[in-house]
C-alpha cells in the first residue's frame, strides 16, 4: 500500500489540504466614503463561525495599481497583488453597482492579472439601488473569460433596506442565510477546482 499511498495519497491528507482552503473577501470598491469595508468585515465575520476555510479580506485600495497599460503609472503594488491572489483558492467579491456596472477600480484590479485567477471559484456579494444586480451579471462575464467558475447564490443588499441612511451597514436577518448559503457553493467548487490547478 505505500506505492499506491504515495501516488495516490491518503484520504486524511486529502482532507488536511481540503481544510487549508484560502477564500479572499475582494473589496470592489475604493472610493471615499465606501462601505463595502463594512460588508466585507460582515462576510468575514459569518464565514469565520463555519471553520471550513482560511477567510482574507483583500482590499484594492491596500495595493497600487496605475490603470492597465497606463505609461509611467506607479505600478509598485502589482507583484503583491499577484502574490495575494495567486495564494487564494476561491472568492468572495464585495460588488457595488455604478452606473449599472462594477467599478473601474474592481474591472482594472480583475485586468490585471491572468493566471492567478484560473480555475478558482467564486460568489458574489452585491449592493446598490436595486441590489447590485446589474454589477453582478457584468462581473459574471468578466469571470467567465478569467477562468472563475461563479456559483449561483447571490446576496443582493439594498440600499434602501440594508443600510441605514445609505451609509450604515445593518443587514437584514435573512441576508446571513443568503450569505452562508452561497458559501456552501463556493467552497466545494473551490475543492473542487483545486484538484485541478
Amino acid at each position: 500500500m505505500g506505492f499506491l499511498n504515495k501516488l495516490f495519497g491518503t484520504k486524511q491528507e486529502e482532507e488536511e489540504t481540503m481544510t487549508k482552503l484560502n477564500i479572499g473577501i475582494i473589496l470592489g470598491s475604493t472610493r471615499e466614503g465606501r462601505v463595502s469595508p463594512q460588508v466585507g468585515a460582515w462576510v468575514k465575520e459569518l464565514a469565520d463561525k463555519r471553520g471550513d476555510a482560511n477567510y482574507t479580506i483583500i482590499d484594492i485600495a491596500d495595493y497600487k495599481l496605475p490603470l492597465l497599460g497606463e505609461a509611467g503609472g506607479d505600478a509598485s503594488g502589482a507583484a503583491a497583488w499577484s502574490e495575494a491572489i495567486a495564494a487564494q483558492d476561491g472568492f468572495v467579491f464585495i460588488v457595488q453597482e455604478y452606473n449599472h456596472s462594477i467599478t473601474g477600480a474592481l474591472k482594472n484590479a480583475l485586468d490585471f492579472l491572468r493566471e492567478e485567477w484560473n480555475n478558482k471559484a467564486a460568489g458574489i456579494v452585491s449592493y446598490g439601488s436595486v441590489g447590485g444586480a446589474r454589477a453582478a451579471e457584468h462581473l459574471r462575464g468578466i469571470m467567465g473569460e478569467l477562468l472563475i467558475a461563479d456559483v449561483r447564490v447571490h446576496p443582493a443588499l439594498s440600499l434602501f433596506t440594508d443600510f441605514e441612511n445609505g451609509t450604515d451597514f445593518k443587514p437584514a436577518a435573512v441576508q446571513a442565510d443568503s450569505v452562508n448559503q452561497m458559501l456552501d457553493q463556493v467552497i466545494p467548487w473551490s475543492k473542487a477546482l483545486f484538484t485541478i490547478r
